[in-house]
């Protein structure tokens, strides 16, 4: 499955790590936070490398829909239920500055932006109430939107909240000029350099151990989707979703606005501008990684409802995006431990990170340089109100221990020898050892079925043929090597079946 944004994306391959280096700042992860963060700080003077364990834009930032929106689906009445109106404000106050920073670099470099009105809509009558109260709660925020009863939509569509004059745009174009950028000021990009580690050396400053040698920081930045370190225990503070797109050309007239449901099962719309002419980009359909029991379907249910609602629509792209939603609806921008500005991290955009995670690079760089935003508190990674937020926590935590139990429990019961077929896997007991094996493009492959993470019993992804971990999101492809989440090593290989090899 691969990113519309990805297939002809203009982005140069950059050069591994060469061991031995130090900088004042090293940040982790080379989607749009950790750009970003680079710049803004490599423009203030501080030596700044980027170290990204694929390539540039191979993480969430390459697979998001694109949308730069201030509404944004229902999540003003989200934090509102868990927080005050002045937090409520504050979180509006830093994604607008997150736009506006990202209009602005994007008006300075010529990355291309369509500006469209975004809606909040509702399916069904059901979903009018909830329309409703992101209106009173957007309006209360103090965005200008609108209450619309009805509205025209070649989809079932009721009442809708809309918000004029939002933006959108090709999120592999901006991380190409983002990239540019960061290295004309003589910052380093690092690609295939996958971080292990980060250890205090002799001399007190942080050691980043890769995969190809150590890097030398005084401080370091984690722009990672989830935090690589546990540290802090970030990864028992979010919840991991899986969502899919699709891109179709379409012989019928396409929506000029954004658009996105207001319940479930989720409906993202928006045009795209292409070389060979605008296609219909359709997302949703999310679900917690590694919970699916058939992501495929899922996947194959948003085709069906495209090609319900626009007869003519001709599949061109499928792909999926993986995002991380905090317990109690904030982002997590910070130290990594209270009080210890040497580990920063941003995290928790909960699907909305081309706004928030720009604002997160503002308050990052706000902070290494002193100068903070005002906003800055309301996604502070360590805060009291997050109290508030136990019971979530402790329901997010109750299923991961639920998924972690059932997932060994299931693969001591199932042994054998299968070998599945093409494009299935299968998990089994082989002797003492939970086996992951599946067969992709005719090969055979078997790992160690075990998240090297915190141990959970991984799950097979039919739509994407990878490996995920259903406890905290990571995932590895059919082959065992890491993809993306908390993870920072491969699946131990094992000895194929027999009659595969």
């Amino acid at each position: 499955m691969t990113s519309l944004w990805l297939t002809d994306a203009q982005v140069p391959a950059r050069l591994r790590l060469t061991p031995g280096s130090r900088f004042d700042t090293v940040v982790i992860g080379a989607g749009l936070t950790g750009l970003v963060t680079a710049l803004l700080l490599a423009e203030n003077g501080v030596q700044v490398a980027v170290v990204e364990g694929r390539r540039v834009g191979a993480g969430t930032t390459g697979a998001t829909t694109g949308k730069i929106s201030l509404l944004q689906g229902i999540r003003a009445q989200q934090i509102r239920a868990r927080h005050s109106l002045a937090t409520l404000g504050a979180y509006v106050e830093a994604n607008r500055a997150g736009q506006q920073w990202l209009l602005r670099f994007c008006a300075e470099q010529g990355v291309a932006v369509q500006h469209a009105p975004a809606y909040t809509y509702a399916q069904s009558e059901a979903e009018n109430a909830t329309v409703r109260a992101e209106y009173d709660a957007t309006r209360q925020a103090g965005l200008p939107t609108e209450l619309l009863t009805e509205f025209d939509a070649p989809f079932p569509a009721h009442h809708a909240v809309r918000l004029a004059d939002q933006a959108q745009l090709d999120p592999m174009a901006l991380l190409a000029a983002l990239a540019a950028r960061v290295e004309s000021h003589a910052a380093p990009i690092y690609e295939s350099t996958r971080v292990r580690g980060v250890r205090r050396g002799r001399d007190g400053a942080l050691v980043l151990d890769t995969e190809h040698g150590e890097l030398g920081a005084g401080t370091v930045v984690l722009a990672t989707g989830t935090p690589i370190l546990d540290r802090g225990g970030f990864f028992a503070r979010l919840e991991a979703q899986r969502s899919y797109l699709a891109a179709f050309r379409v012989g019928e007239p396409l929506p000029r606005d954004m658009y996105l449901s207001a319940g479930t099962p989720t409906r993202s719309l928006r045009y795209a501008p292409t070389p060979d002419g605008e296609v219909l980009l359709v997302g949703g359909n999310g679900h917690g990684v590694g919970r699916a029991r058939a992501p495929r379907a899922k996947a194959a249910d948003l085709v069906a409802w495209t090609r319900t609602w626009f007869p003519t629509a001709e599949l061109l792209h499928e792909w999926s995006a993986q995002d991380y939603s905090p317990i109690d609806e904030l982002p997590y921008v910070g130290p990594l431990l209270p009080g210890q500005d040497s580990i920063l991290l941003a995290t928790g955009y909960a699907k909305w990170g081309l706004t928030n995670g720009v604002a997160a690079a503002l308050a990052l760089a706000g902070r290494r340089t002193g100068k903070p935003p005002r906003w800055s508190d309301a996604m502070a990674s360590w805060r009291p109100g997050e109290l508030k937020a136990l019971p979530a926590a402790a329901m997010a935590n109750t299923a991961v221990a639920q998924h972690l139990t059932g997932g060994w429990l299931r693969a001591a019961v199932h042994s054998g020898e299968h070998i599945p077929a093409e494009g299935c896997g299968v998990v089994e007991r082989h002797g003492l050892r939970p086996t992951a094996t599946c067969t992709v493009d005719g090969i055979t492959s078997r790992v160690s079925a075990i998240c090297p993470h915190l141990y959970g019993i991984l799950t097979w992804n039919d739509a994407e043929r990878s490996w995920d971990c259903p406890l905290h999101g990571s995932r590895f492809a059919a082959d065992g090597a890491l993809l993306e989440g908390p993870a920072t090593h491969d699946l131990t290989p094992l000895p194929a079946p027999p009659a595969a090899r």
